[in-house]
C-alpha cells in the first residue's frame, strides 16, 4: 500500500472507478491523500498512473502506461537551466497560443504537460529519447525552428517509427 499525495483531485475521483476497473486495483482517496491495494505488479503501474495524472495527464492519457512500449518521464525543468525565472522558459516551451507544444507533439507523438517547473511526457519508447532531447535545448535556450529541424531529421532519417 502506497500513501500518494495530489494536487489535482478532481480527474482522480471522476475516473476513480474506471481506473480500478483497468488497472485491477482498489484506490481509497482521504482527503487529498490517496492510497491504493493491490498486486505488486498493478501496484507500480498505478503509481506511475497516479504520478502522471497528478501531473495533469487525464486519466485517459495516463492509462496507456500499461503498454509495455510506452513510457511516461518527469523532466525537471531546473535540471537543465540556472535562470531563476521559470515562467520565460515555460512560455518558450508552449508558445504563442501553444504552437510549440503542439508542433512538438505532432512531430515526436508524445503527449506533453507542462506543470509549474516540470514537464511530463508520455511517449512510444523509441521516441523518448528525441523528446527529451527537444525539450532539454528548448530549455537551454536553443532557437525553436533548430528544435523542430532536429525532430524532423530524426524523423525523415527513420529513428522516430510512426506507428
Amino acid at each position: 500500500m502506497e500513501i500518494i499525495h495530489f494536487e489535482k483531485i478532481k480527474e482522480l475521483r471522476r475516473e476513480r472507478k474506471f481506473l480500478e476497473e483497468k488497472l485491477k486495483i482498489k484506490i481509497k482517496i482521504n482527503g487529498r491523500d490517496v492510497s491504493f491495494n493491490g498486486e505488486a505488479i498493478n501496484e507500480f503501474e498505478t503509481s506511475m498512473i497516479l504520478e502522471a495524472i497528478n501531473l495533469g495527464f487525464s486519466a485517459r492519457k495516463a492509462i496507456q502506461i500499461m503498454d509495455e512500449e510506452i513510457l511516461f518521464r518527469k523532466i525537471n525543468i531546473k535540471d537543465f537551466t540556472k535562470r531563476k525565472n521559470l515562467e520565460i522558459i515555460r512560455a518558450r516551451l508552449i508558445g504563442t497560443r501553444g504552437r510549440t507544444k503542439k508542433t512538438i507533439e505532432s512531430i515526436s507523438g508524445c503527449n506533453i504537460i507542462i506543470n509549474e517547473n516540470e514537464v511530463g511526457l508520455i511517449c512510444h519508447s523509441e521516441k523518448m529519447e528525441y523528446a527529451i532531447t527537444a525539450i532539454s535545448n528548448i530549455i537551454k535556450g536553443s532557437k525553436v525552428t533548430n528544435t523542430y529541424k532536429y525532430l524532423e531529421k530524426t524523423n525523415k532519417k527513420g529513428k522516430i517509427k510512426k506507428r
